[in-house]
């Protein structure tokens, strides 16, 4: 029995710097997992409403890349590298994300993809390496409500795939 008593789920001693989304989608596991590994797929949804997304180079493998370009809907580009840190197809995705490589403020994002009957329940969790720096990408950047559409948008995407019979 844990500290906090039975029945009460102990917090986690990252909660202060987390942001956690979750989202079910009507499409295989296999599918969305697929959606996050592909540049081909990527490029088509990825972002918040309104963005676009071009590609400098990617690479996906432990320590492989992402470079990339957000680009805003007020034509503001945001400068975006990911580096993935560890890839259980099509289980998890661990990755270090920040506008480039090097960048002191890069924040850890873990994407974990469980069947959930013939639908998939995606889970982005975000751990920053403060709060202030949490604070920052949810008030200046809208970090949850950009979360959600992006994950929106995957939805959106990987459904249009299902139907049209797993053509891309």
């Amino acid at each position: 029995m844990s500290a906090m008593g039975r029945g009460t789920p102990a917090r986690s001693s990252t909660a202060d710097r987390e942001i956690v989304i979750s989202r079910v989608i009507d499409a295989p596991r296999e599918l969305v997992f697929e959606a996050f590994t592909e540049v081909r797929h990527l490029s088509r949804w990825w972002g918040p409403e309104g963005f676009t997304t071009s590609t400098r180079s990617f690479e996906f493998r432990v320590g492989g890349e992402w470079d990339f370009v957000m680009h805003g809907p007020d034509g503001t580009d945001y400068a975006e590298w990911i580096s993935w840190t560890e890839i259980a197809p099509p289980e998890r995705i661990a990755a270090l994300h920040g506008e480039s490589r090097g960048d002191p403020n890069a924040f850890e994002s873990v994407l974990t993809f469980e069947p959930d009957g013939a639908a998939t329940r995606i889970e982005m969790r975000t751990v920053f390496r403060t709060r202030e720096l949490r604070d920052e990408a949810v008030e200046k950047y809208h970090a949850i409500e950009g979360g959600r559409q992006t994950l929106s948008n995957l939805a959106a995407y990987v459904g249009e795939i299902v139907r049209k019979g797993g053509e891309v």
